[in-house]
């Protein structure tokens, strides 16, 4: 009897080191998430910035115009493929995800971060700072809650995930539509749709990369995984900022 008394405890002891061994790597991992995340956003932030700073200057009356560089990537034909080149990167990375090293997709999700900053620069010449501020601050809120909620949660989400996979399928189309109708009202209720699809797929998506974590994953197969797990929240955080944006940003005179 003393001999399986100490068995169980060491048993138990065994259990409870393994567990403690996994929340650890399992914390580390989604930290690792995070921060990937956190410098896409900063990568997107800083091209923005210096794309807005660059394509516009004042004219002799005092007024803002666009230099040389503003037209090529607001004006001319480039500006298309500024637009679609992240829409291709997605696809890309998507296709070659398993092939490709830790550092290739890195590299090519920086470089996608850095042409969707390229791209919003725009938004720094339509909305006015402070609100941009404001409204990144308020994403930033949002987003901690919503993937908390999708990190700690007991609940199965994949249900909720499948049916909102299928409305950001639905946005696209809209938005593609929406190009050629110009129709503020549409743009209106396509914004609305973008907030709540987007806050439900940061959840989902969270809980997604926490259950695709194991303990037995080699360096190079964990980071590729926190790098793909930052591609899709990073995805989610700039779809519910530039759709909040439209809705509460106050744009420039």
């Amino acid at each position: 009897m003393s001999n399986f008394d100490r068995n169980t405890a060491f048993g138990a002891h065994v259990a409870r080191k393994a567990t403690a061994e996994i929340d650890q790597g399992l914390r580390a991992y989604m930290l690792g998430v995070y921060n990937y995340m956190t410098l896409g956003l900063g990568v997107t932030g800083l091209v923005a910035l210096a794309a807005q700073m660059l394509s516009v200057t004042h004219n002799a009356a005092g007024r803002l115009a666009l230099t040389p560089f503003g037209q090529l990537i607001y004006t001319s034909p480039l500006r298309w493929v500024i637009v679609l080149a992240p829409l291709a990167f997605v696809f890309f990375i998507s296709a070659r995800a398993n092939s490709m090293s830790a550092a290739t997709a890195r590299t090519l999700f920086l470089t996608f971060a850095a042409l969707i900053g390229l791209s919003m620069s725009f938004l720094l010449m339509v909305y006015t700072g402070a609100s941009v501020a404001r409204v990144f601050f308020i994403t930033a809120a949002a987003f901690g809650g919503l993937s908390l909620y999708g990190y700690t949660t007991n609940r199965d989400l994949s249900p909720v995930g499948s049916f909102l996979i299928m409305g950001v399928w639905g946005l696209v189309i809209a938005g593609v539509v929406n190009i050629f109708l110009h129709s503020s009202s549409l743009q209106f209720g396509l914004s609305i749709l973008s907030v709540l699809i987007f806050s439900g797929l940061t959840a989902w998506d969270t809980q997604s990369i926490k259950d695709q974590y194991y303990a037995g994953d080699g360096y190079e197969l964990a980071q590729k995984k926190s790098i793909f797990g930052a591609l899709q929240l990073y995805l989610d955080f700039i779809n519910m900022f530039q759709s909040l944006l439209y809705l509460f940003g106050d744009r420039n005179d």
